[in-house]
Formats: structure tokens, sequence, C-alpha cells
């Protein structure tokens, strides 16, 4: 069974949009610090609706504070960020995000089901009890990652990788007009890798604006549409063919990038 994965007005419109696509997110001069140490600097860029981008870099160079920027969460010190038209906290309610790390205790005893119908209550309030509606989206987004026969177990019993895709469907639920994933394939197996790629794939397709960050080449050939290259200020944002050019990955590195294989930038460790 395919799930039929629902989005935000602004998400079908620029599906179904012919040219140009408004902007989802616009990064203008913005550069990011925390307190007086910078973190980023002088990224800019647009994230066109319906477009699915990459944020492709080492370790260390800033993709996680730059989405934690874009939900508000760190503060802009210089240049700007636009979000959906309005600023990044303006913005947060149409906004979901799948953290590397969700702060959801694994020992806690909550299903599956009601980890994902967590999704639902920005749209339905905390007050009012989920309705058929709300658990039938929930049931789609589980199938949109191939875990709607797990529904009713505990979430704490699921592995690693298993886990992240019921974190995806959380996001899902909430049926956002731009999601953001912070490193959604570290350490998981390889069946999960695969059911999130088909879960993105879906997202992309039904319309989705939707921003990843990782240092998997291979993710944003697989995934995404385009690439915003990080290490603590930008090396390229645009079209993947001209932005992950072995003179750009190799800048972005630095001198710790030895060589390029394939999809694969092979550096060296200290």
């Amino acid at each position: 069974m395919r799930a039929q994965v629902e989005l935000g007005a602004a998400g079908r419109g620029a599906a179904e949009a012919d040219g140009d696509r408004p902007a989802a997110v616009v990064f203008d001069r913005a550069s990011i610090a925390y307190g007086r140490v910078p973190a980023v600097e002088n990224v800019d860029g647009v994230v066109r609706a319906g477009r699915t981008v990459a944020l492709i870099g080492p370790n260390g160079g800033g993709k996680s504070t730059l989405i934690k920027a874009v939900l508000g969460l760190v503060p802009v010190v210089d240049g700007s960020i636009q979000v959906l038209g309005r600023t990044p906290a303006g913005a947060r309610r149409d906004v979901a995000y799948v953290p590397q790390a969700d702060a959801l205790d694994p020992e806690f005893p909550v299903s599956v089901n009601q980890v994902v119908l967590m999704g639902r209550y920005r749209k339905i309030g905390w007050v009012r009890r989920p309705g058929r509606a709300d658990r039938q989206i929930t049931t789609q987004a589980l199938t949109a990652v191939g875990l709607a026969h797990r529904g009713a177990d505990r979430f704490g019993t699921l592995s690693g990788g298993q886990r992240q895709r019921v974190l995806l469907a959380r996001a899902i639920a909430q049926q956002p007009t731009l999601l953001l994933l912070d490193e959604p394939f570290n350490g998981v197996d390889t069946v999960s890798q695969e059911a999130l790629l088909r879960a993105l794939g879906e997202l992309r397709e039904a319309g989705a604006t939707v921003v990843v960050s990782t240092h998997d080449l291979s993710l944003a050939h697989l995934a995404c549409d385009d690439v915003c290259l990080l290490n603590r200020h930008q090396f390229g944002f645009g079209p993947i063919s001209a932005t992950l050019t072995p003179d750009r990955l190799r800048a972005a590195y630095g001198g710790a990038a030895l060589a390029l294989a394939g999809d694969s930038v092979i550096v060296a460790h200290a």
C-alpha cells in the first residue's frame, strides 16, 4: 500500500505551479553566532517551494546550526533569514523538524501511534482529543515510512533506524509547508535508509519543501534538487551539477580532503 502524503496548501500549490516557484526560505548574507563566537557566516541563497535542498559539509561545519536558525532557535547576528515570508519564529507553526537526537526517551511508555499523533497537536491543540481524521493521517504517515504494522508497539522497542522513521512520520503528520531534517541517515540500517529515501521521494513528488543536512553526497544525488555546500561559510548554493564539483568540495573540506571517489569524499582523520 502506498501512502498518500498530504501537505500544507503552500506545498500543494508549489507542486502545481509552472515557471518560477515562490521562495520558501531566503538566506540574505546570513551570519549566525553563539554569543560572540561565529558559527556560520554569509550564507546567501533561496530555497524554492517544492524543492529539496541538501546541506552538505563536514561535521562541525554549521549544518545543524543553520537548520536551528531557520527554526528561530539561534540568533541571526548579521543579514537575515526569511521563512515562508515571515521571521523564522513567526513561521514555526508551519515547519516540521526531525532532529539528530530526539528528546523523547525510548524508555518512556508510549506507543508508535502516540508518538506520531504528537505531530497533530499543532493543528488540533493540546486540549481536544484526536479525531478519526487525525488517526487516519497518523496511519498514512506510518505507511509512508513502512511502519504501519508497528503502530501499537512501544516506541522504545524499535531499533534506532525504526525510531528515526517514526520521527519522520511524526513530522509528516504535521502536514508542514517546510520540513527540516538534521542528519536523518546517521546510524540507521540499510532497510531504514531505503524506507527513509522512499518517504522523502514521495514528499518530493507531492510538492513538499525539504531541507536535509547530511555528509552523504549520494543522498544529494538520490533525493535532492539543490545543494548548499557549507563549512562555516558557503562554498556554493544551487543545482547539484554546479555545486558538488571536485574543486568546490576540496575547498569546502579544506586540507582534510584527500580524494574524491565517486560520490564519496575521502578525508584524513587526525
